[in-house]
């Protein structure tokens, strides 16, 4: 006798070991248009996060050498780049769709060229160093380059992505990229054999030309790979396959003229802005309430680059020290493992629950760095905190999906950024330069375990508040991890 299907029937357990590998099989067999997006998107993750590793490292110890506080200024520097790149995207996200994506790839990498050669440059000009010297401007200028060329970039590749694929395909060109971007980020480890007198002893100014020239190799690789008839063919096939799956957009006839008689239209400004306030999705108190909440445990990412790098290289003796990329860039590969890992084995459990567990699992290993400066303590922090990050940060978008209301859920989830943008801002310009040139100073002695125990305490509060909310937001949670 046949049987209704089960409608509760719970979801199929993923699985770690197809999720890991399988974004790699796909990228075998992706068509041309595709590879012509992954392949620089993946040059670009190894540059972009292999200058962001030697940013503050090169500010302290040779624009800002001799400055009072070289510390804090090298901090506030690296700010300009990550904070401006969020700026930028917001204000630049149109290229793409105003002069397609071929065209804005191209720009974008052009730009960043000139701005990374200008980095490159700027110590051999003879320029004078310190606080507003010459040193700092122009490196200043190739910044500011890299931020409107990155502005554009990123939203252009995701932009090339969805329009190159259809619903049925769009997934596993999207896992493409971030297993990509995971790898990409992860290979700077290796960047010591560029810089390190072991090896090759170019110093971090040479490994500035080395990754300017593979930015150049991301903008060639696009130029020929992404050709246009390469373009005009896949957009063709995708459009094509789009509507044969029932997956084209249709224009929405209610919105295609607006009504005059409408409240809004005849409403003044200040009605229209009090209205537009009260729909925001920052006045959703439980909204607003869980996503700041989250600034405190998410400054332990801003650490990776503003802190990881000198921390190591000042604070540990023999290979660790001298190879420091090896610890600051552990954590995207291990990301990458461990998120599949994790959601295999927590598909079942709540969505809040993962939240207020994961929180506390990346904050806590702060406290192991606390104890000590040695290679377990190290490791320990490395680990753990990467298994509390897998816990929780992708559960974290899926919270602000699943409470937005219908048909506001790009609203709600572009919101949630937030936060993280002002911990890109708030974590140089406050404190991290401070913390690290009074307890873990380039010259004499260095005590960094207060400095850790701080960090630990700032990070937990995540953890606390949202324990102590679970009977007020924790209700909205309705999901399970998967």
């Amino acid at each position: 006798m046949s049987q209704e299907p089960d409608a509760k029937a719970e979801p199929e357990r993923p699985n770690p070991l197809k999720e890991i590998t399988q974004p790699f099989v796909d990228l075998v067999r992706a068509p041309r248009e595709l590879w012509g997006v992954n392949l620089p998107y993946f040059l670009e993750g190894l540059v972009y996060f292999g200058i962001l590793g030697y940013l503050a490292i090169y500010f302290s110890d040779t624009v800002f050498k001799g400055v009072a506080h070289a510390d804090v200024w090298s901090h506030r520097m690296v700010m300009v780049q990550t904070a401006g790149i969020t700026i930028a995207m917001f204000f630049l996200g149109f290229v793409a769709d105003k002069y397609g994506v071929r065209r804005s790839l191209l720009a974008a990498f052009s730009v960043m060229i000139a701005g990374r050669l200008v980095i490159a440059a700027a110590p051999a000009l003879g320029l004078s160093p310190g606080l507003w010297g010459g040193l700092q401007i122009a490196t200043l200028c190739g910044i500011l380059f890299v931020v409107v060329g990155y502005g554009m970039y990123q939203p252009a590749a995701y932009a090339g992505v969805r329009q190159f694929t259809n619903k049925k395909t769009a997934s596993m060109a999207f896992a493409m990229l971030y297993a990509l971007m995971n790898l990409g980020g992860y290979l700077p480890t290796f960047a010591f054999l560029v810089r390190d007198k072991e090896y090759l002893g170019l110093g971090i100014k040479g490994a500035f030309w080395v990754y300017a020239g593979i930015t150049v190799l991301s903008l060639l690789a696009t130029y020929f790979i992404l050709s246009p008839k390469t373009v005009a063919r896949a957009m063709a096939r995708a459009k094509a396959e789009r509507e044969a799956a029932g997956d084209e957009s249709k224009p929405d006839a209610s919105k295609a003229a607006p009504d005059p008689e409408a409240p809004a239209e005849r409403a003044s400004f200040g009605r229209r802005l009090a209205q537009w306030l009260r729909r925001h999705p920052l006045a959703d108190r439980k909204f607003a309430f869980f996503i700041f909440a989250l600034i405190p445990v998410q400054t332990l990412f801003t650490y990776n680059w503003l802190v990881l790098p000198q921390y190591v290289s000042r604070s540990y003796a023999g290979w660790i020290g001298q190879k420091f990329e090896i610890a600051s860039n552990f954590n995207p590969i291990l990301i990458f493992i461990f998120v599949p890992v994790i959601t295999a084995l927590s598909y079942k459990r709540k969505v809040y629950n993962m939240m207020v567990l994961g929180t506390f699992v990346m904050a806590a290993p702060a406290f192991l760095l606390a104890l000590g400066t040695n290679f377990w303590t190290l490791f320990g922090y490395l680990v753990v905190m990467t298994i509390g990050e897998a816990m929780w940060q992708p559960r974290f978008l899926q919270y602000a999906a699943e409470i937005a209301p219908e048909g506001r859920t790009g609203e709600y989830m572009g919101v949630a950024q937030l936060p993280w943008f002002l911990t890109k801002v708030l974590v140089p310009a406050t404190y991290s330069g401070w913390m690290l040139e009074k307890y873990c100073p380039a010259t004499g002695a260095t005590n960094p375990r207060p400095m850790w125990l701080v960090f630990g305490c700032i990070a937990i509060t995540s953890s606390l508040l949202l324990l102590l909310a679970r009977g007020w937001v924790g209700k909205d949670f309705k999901t399970k991890a998967a």
